[in-house]
């Protein structure tokens, strides 16, 4: 009993040398027994793993991770739990969001907690990594990056800040984040992707699905809506031009069924089917549109292959005529 109680204040003096939680955001990193030029090491932690710090001095960071292993740490490898929390609370809220495309990342690729390059970051991405593409945002770029934005036509560079694109996605364990747009790959299927003609494929959706048999070969061949925008970083919409590519069956092709171009479109586009009378079940998609005001409105499209038509509401008008061409 006595052991016991003397016991209590050691764990309590334990405990109490708890400064704060951590988490750690470097993909690894190492572990030293001591702040010195020459050092052991003495384990490592992995990205997004727990920690409590123990103490600081200058630039680093005692921890202990959960296993009980402690050693020291530069504190730039680590962020505090209310970045932690604002991570789970975006994956939460985003976790049911529709896909819009997906994505390849071409180098290493932090995901924020917000967009913007100064903003807090936890998990960090390889190369290679696949993701799902479910919103657009911009942020002010920072002094001294890379531009992404070109001259407008005319010559003339955008005024005012220049505004860089960022991508809301979601990565193959679940957990969402924002990630510079130009550092993602729309993973456009090549059929498709040589019609980009200069635009630049923001999202894409199989609307369904036409038989085809060539030279003997039966298969199922996919007919897509691609929403498409000019190749510049911090426009005012998410996508200005729509277009849909059907399938021709007697000449196994690609072709542009439908295009729309003036646009103010808004993410998520929605992709569903509904029964249309005579013409039966139908793929439908819906376009999210800003009106001059900035007002958001839906505008609901059908696919009878090889015609798209606007399916109006009761006491709609189409305001804006669309422009089709066959390819």
């Amino acid at each position: 009993m006595i052991a016991a109680i003397l016991a209590l204040p050691a764990c309590g003096r334990g405990r109490h040398r708890v400064l704060e939680v951590a988490y750690v955001s470097a993909p690894q990193a190492a572990l030293r027994d001591q702040v010195a030029a020459i050092f052991n090491r003495v384990g490592n932690v992995k990205n997004g793993e727990r920690v409590e710090v123990l103490e600081r001095e200058k630039r680093f960071a005692r921890i202990r991770t959960s296993s009980g292993l402690e050693g020291w740490i530069e504190q730039r490898y680590l962020v505090d739990q209310k970045t932690f929390d604002g991570l789970q609370q975006l994956t939460a809220e985003n976790q049911k969001d529709p896909i819009q495309a997906p994505g390849v990342l071409r180098n290493e690729t932090n995901l924020h907690v917000s967009p913007g390059r100064d903003t807090e970051h936890l998990y960090q991405l390889a190369a290679g990594a696949k993701v799902t593409i479910l919103k657009r945002d911009t942020a002010e770029k920072q002094p001294g990056a890379a531009s992404p934005q070109k001259a407008q036509r005319g010559g003339k560079a955008p005024a005012g800040p220049v505004l860089e694109d960022w991508w809301l996605v979601r990565d193959e364990q679940g957990r969402v984040g924002w990630v510079l747009a130009r550092m993602v790959d729309v993973d456009v299927p090549l059929d498709i992707a040589q019609y980009a003609e200069g635009q630049r494929f923001v999202a894409f959706f199989v609307l369904n699905e036409v038989p085809d048999s060539d030279k003997g070969v039966q298969k199922h061949v996919p007919q897509y809506l691609c929403v498409l925008t000019d190749p510049h970083d911090g426009l005012p919409y998410d996508f200005d031009q729509v277009r849909v590519f059907t399938w021709n069956t007697r000449k196994h092709r690609y072709e542009t069924a439908y295009r729309e171009h003036g646009l103010s479109g808004v993410l998520p586009v929605t992709i569903t089917k509904e029964e249309f009378d005579k013409e039966g079940m139908l793929p439908v998609f819906i376009l999210r549109v800003k009106d001059d005001a900035g007002t958001v409105s839906e505008r609901k499209y059908k696919l009878n292959t090889p015609i798209v038509r606007r399916v109006l509401a009761p006491g709609e008008v189409s305001t804006r005529p669309a422009k089709k061409r066959r390819g």
